[in-house]
């Protein structure tokens, strides 16, 4: 026959167990995260050569520091990189934009 301590602890245990699943209906419902709507891709420059290369890699880093994915003064940097890879393709100078364009993108990590 159990005792009137052990009676007791079970009518504690059974008083705690039914307050803590009771705690949970008291408290607000969680709020949901608001999410901003994603624009539509803008479309990229089409077309070979050194020029196209560079306006899609600065669209996409541009994009990427409006989204917040790449913070402003990385891309800044990375835009003065495309720069100098720009002018030297507006000097004729293709290969040596290109490789600019390729240094750029394996310093900052794009593909």
């Amino acid at each position: 026959m159990p005792t009137q301590a052990f009676r007791l602890t079970l009518v504690l245990l059974a008083a705690a167990g039914l307050a803590s699943c009771q705690s949970g209906a008291s408290a607000p419902p969680p709020v949901a995260a608001a999410v901003a709507p994603v624009a539509a891709p803008a479309a990229l420059p089409q077309g070979a050569g050194c020029g196209p290369a560079i306006a899609r890699t600065q669209a996409v880093v541009s994009a990427d520091v409006a989204s917040g994915d790449l913070n402003k003064p990385v891309g800044a940097r990375f835009g003065a990189d495309l720069d100098r890879a720009a002018a030297a393709c507006a000097a004729g100078r293709d290969g040596e934009a290109l490789h600019l364009l390729a240094a750029a993108k394996s310093r900052y990590g794009y593909p």
